[in-house]
């Protein structure tokens, strides 16, 4: 019974420690770390940050990767990984602190702000806020894309558009067809900049 206890402890202040003070998972720092970086800040800008993003959603991201429902790059790297790596990764990544990215262009910033918190009557669509949050901090089943890069937004919203991905919720299909080039790039350059 102690020794129950005492496991439940330490997993309890294990879970309560700042990431830093974590032990991160040796399938970040051999593996996932090379491309997102090892806490998940992503230099190269057409990669997803990975830091801050929901653990639930990137366990599913990571599963749909394996099961070919989302085709890319990242079927080959999530195909080994087994549901400990996953659920690894999922928790490390999660506790990270997103990046912050500047504003480029003040214009195209507040054409994005304001389509991310009111569409456009036009469209007839739910604003993005919506479903991702006052503040794009997502939830389990919405990414968050506060922090994400622009040129990675821009590149998932033109991929919902053309329906090339298709693992995720129905809604951005009709959301992206919605969206002009304009749209897109206005909302990752406002997306990029929240924390």
């Amino acid at each position: 019974m102690k020794r129950a206890l005492r496991s439940i402890l330490a997993a309890s202040v294990f879970a309560a420690l700042p990431a830093a003070a974590q032990e991160m998972p040796k399938v970040v720092q051999t593996r996932c770390g090379l491309c997102h970086g090892v806490k998940g800040e992503a230099g190269n800008d057409e990669l997803p940050v990975l830091a801050g993003q929901h653990a639930d959603y990137l366990a599913k991201q990571l599963r749909d990767f394996q099961s070919g429902k989302r085709t890319g790059a990242m079927q080959r790297f999530a195909k080994p990984l087994t549901e400990g790596d996953i659920s690894a990764v999922a928790a490390w990544y999660a506790a990270q602190k997103p990046p912050a990215h500047k504003v480029n262009d003040k214009d195209l910033h507040a054409a994005g702000r304001y389509l991310f918190l009111k569409n456009t009557a036009s469209t007839g669509l739910p604003p993005c806020q919506a479903c991702h949050g006052d503040k794009a901090q997502g939830t389990a089943i919405a990414p968050r894309l506060a922090s994400q890069h622009a040129p990675y937004i821009e590149r998932q919203l033109k991929e919902f558009n053309q329906r090339a991905r298709n693992n995720d919720n129905e809604i951005m299909h009709t959301v992206a067809a919605g969206l002009s080039a304009f749209d897109m790039k206005a909302l990752a350059e406002y997306l990029s900049t929240l924390e």
